[in-house]
């Protein structure tokens, strides 16, 4: 192979000379149909969930409705070098749920200081939402009745008993 010095005043005579050679014109080809729609494949990649308590926010609201997107490998990675996860390795719970909640109430900007704010109810059902979402698929917990001891599955996102 041999090495070439380039300068800006022979970089069109070496484009010229490394261009692939023409190819003889050839009919136009008929124009490319429009890309078929993405098929839904039934993923669902937001869940909406109900607070426990609910997080307060300056001016007195109660925002308990929410909703939680999948993680990602990045969601994932990036508390990792965050400065605040070193300090305190507990701060990382803080720091991923505040990347993975889309919205709370009618705050659309969750941050790490709202997720602090939180009473640790909330924030121990928002572990475990994110656990059962990212692990499991979906939001059902089986659990069992105190009284008659009876099995059921109840959906952990807030839906009133009896509705769907």
């Amino acid at each position: 192979m041999r090495r070439r010095t380039v300068t800006a005043g022979n970089l069109d005579e070496i484009l010229q000379l490394t261009a692939p050679a023409e190819a003889p014109e050839q009919p136009a080809a008929p124009p490319a149909a429009a890309p078929a729609p993405r098929e839904d494949h039934g993923l669902r990649t937001e869940f909406e969930f109900e607070l426990p308590r609910g997080y307060v926010d300056e001016a007195g609201t109660v925002h308990r409705h929410g909703a939680m997107r999948l993680a990602t490998a990045r969601d994932e990675l990036r508390p990792q070098i965050d400065l605040r996860v070193k300090e305190n390795p507990a701060y990382l719970s803080v720091v991923l749920l505040s990347q993975v909640i889309t919205r709370l109430g009618n705050i659309t900007d969750v941050h790490a200081g709202i997720v602090e704010r939180m009473y640790a109810t909330d924030v121990a059902f928002l572990q475990d939402f994110y656990r059962r979402v990212n692990s499991e698929g979906h939001t059902r917990a089986a659990v069992t009745c105190p009284h008659c001891e009876g099995g059921f599955e109840v959906d952990l996102s807030g839906g009133r008993l009896g509705e769907s």
